[in-house]
């Protein structure tokens, strides 16, 4: 069995939702876990570590990055912060475009240029970015689902140009899941989030440990022949919803 280094993992937007799922599922694997979110993440683990950046603020990340590559031999990387700021086209402001940009795709590769130097030395990495079923399409969700659409050619060339390094980068894509950002906008026990929950093939909507299993799955040390992949974690709702 091939031996890997100890696993040191940073996930973005820990301190809530599908973040604080990722993290515990990580920490229950046995890995060193920091959260990188503005807020600390309450798991009571000894091996969570928090770090608070406001990831849209690019200086304020380059310092949090540098600061905590310095210090931890980060080998997993999981980009999961994300806002919607929700719009149509009319209204859509760039300045929103912009702090997605920020949040989404930059901040990202700021965070995976400095854990690269440690990955290259281990020949071992693990990178998973946590895009969204909405990536296809989605009324409102220009700046969301253009960002979040990057996510995809972003990391299939990440994947191209690392995998002779033992480095993997893979795309979790959820959609719809119950968390506090799917709460503000949809209204908790409304008719709405009852009629969206029947559309959803699998009659139900998703939960954050569905989709803090699937990025357990890239995130192990044992999916290394797995790397430029998006799994859509949506309960089939990419599939398709057209009734005939």
């Amino acid at each position: 069995m091939t031996q890997h280094p100890p696993r040191v993992a940073v996930v973005t937007g820990g301190s809530a939702g599908i973040g604080r799922a990722i993290c515990e599922q990580l920490l229950n694997e046995g890995c060193r876990v920091i959260s990188l979110s503005r807020r600390p993440c309450d798991i009571a683990h000894p091996q969570l570590g928090n770090v608070l950046v406001d990831l849209m603020d690019r200086e304020a990340t380059t310092q949090a990055v540098r600061e905590l590559a310095a210090r931890e031999a980060v080998n997993t990387v999981v980009h999961n912060a994300g806002v919607i700021r929700a719009a149509l086209l009319p209204d859509v402001q760039l300045a929103d475009v912009d702090a997605l940009l920020n949040l989404h795709l930059a901040s990202a590769i700021q965070l995976v240029q400095a854990s690269l130097p440690t990955m290259r030395a281990q020949r071992y990495g693990r990178v998973v970015l946590l895009s969204s079923r909405a990536a296809l399409g989605l009324a409102t969700r220009t700046a969301y689902s253009a960002t979040k659409a990057g996510m995809l050619g972003m990391a299939r060339t990440w994947a191209l140009e690392l995998a002779a390094e033992g480095i993997t980068v893979n795309v979790v894509a959820p959609g719809p899941i119950r968390t506090d950002m799917f709460y503000d906008v949809v209204e908790k026990d409304s008719d709405r989030e009852r009629a969206l929950a029947a559309s959803v093939p699998v009659r139900r909507l998703g939960e954050s440990a569905d989709v803090a299993r699937a990025v357990s799955f890239f995130a192990d040390p044992a999916a290394g022949f797995v790397t430029g992949q998006v799994l859509y974690v949506c309960g089939g709702t990419s599939v398709g919803s057209l009734a005939l």
